[in-house]
């Protein structure tokens, strides 16, 4: 599932490509054939991105387009016009110079300001937002006694980071990823969250996800890059049996709250 940085950057693009253009849309699939015919021939004013939801406002109507990915949703931008569709679209958005094609994602349907409302209600803060606050995620990480691995895949606690983040930042701060959020102090908690915004502002910039320093780059350490779909450089996600980059353990992993978990039991040691 595409992560935070992911829809931020898709937001951007869009924004960058469509904002004060008059789009065409159409539902080729026919899925979001109402919709389609709603914000079709309207202004577009800008994307925003909350976490991992993705919302598109169009000049005249008090509604937005609501995007959540999910697994296997995709959103492809290019350049010009006419193109042939390919694959089932739900959402095709035309203007003059570009045209954005949606597959396949978990949601597109038409929000009321309401509905638009109660889905930030029910978000933790966003660290790729300015108006984000990390408080508010404290205040419920360190209530709980939730694994904190657990806690910061949870988007109620944290809008935006997924497993990868998860699992690197834990590395990153060699932290037991089984322990307690009540077990976490207020500083390690600043610390990981600054890492974070960090980590996820590259996301955004890079289109990819590199969580390692210089020193364990393939350069540094003579070995050949990673090699795997999702792109960048990481410690731990997906290198399950691997040595660690940093002291050689195996990487282990293990499926918490539905996702698998990776982490170097020597570098993260349980309390």
């Amino acid at each position: 599932m595409p992560e935070g940085h992911t829809l931020h950057r898709l937001a951007l693009e869009l924004t960058d490509a469509f904002a004060g253009s008059v789009l065409t849309a159409s539902s080729p699939q026919g899925r979001f054939a109402v919709g389609a015919a709603r914000i079709n021939g309207r202004f577009f004013v800008a994307a925003d991105a909350y976490g991992k939801h993705l919302l598109l406002d169009f000049d005249g109507i008090e509604e937005s387009v609501h995007i959540h990915l999910g697994l296997y949703g995709r959103l492809t931008l290019l350049i010009g016009t006419g193109h042939p569709v390919t694959g089932a679209v739900r959402l095709r958005l035309e203007s003059n110079a570009h045209t954005a094609d949606l597959r396949g994602p978990t949601s597109c349907v038409l929000y009321h300001p309401d509905e638009v409302a109660a889905l930030l209600a029910r978000l933790g803060p966003d660290p790729l937002r300015a108006d984000a606050d990390p408080e508010a995620a404290w205040r419920r990480i360190s209530a709980s006694r939730t694994a904190i691995a657990a806690q910061l895949m949870n988007q109620e606690v944290l809008a935006g980071v997924g497993n990868i983040y998860r699992a690197e930042v834990l590395f990153r701060h060699r932290l037991d990823p089984f322990m307690p959020g009540t077990a976490l102090d207020k500083t390690t908690w600043d610390a990981i969250w600054a890492d974070i915004v960090n980590l996820m502002k590259t996301g955004v910039s890079t289109g990819k996800i590199d969580t390692i320093d210089v020193e364990h780059e393939p350069e540094a350490m003579g070995r050949p890059p990673r090699n795997d779909v999702h792109g960048g450089e990481v410690y731990v996600y997906r290198r399950a049996g691997q040595e660690c980059l940093v002291c050689g353990t195996a990487v282990r992993t293990k499926v918490l709250s539905g996702r698998n978990l990776f982490w170097c039991p020597a570098c993260q040691k349980q309390l």
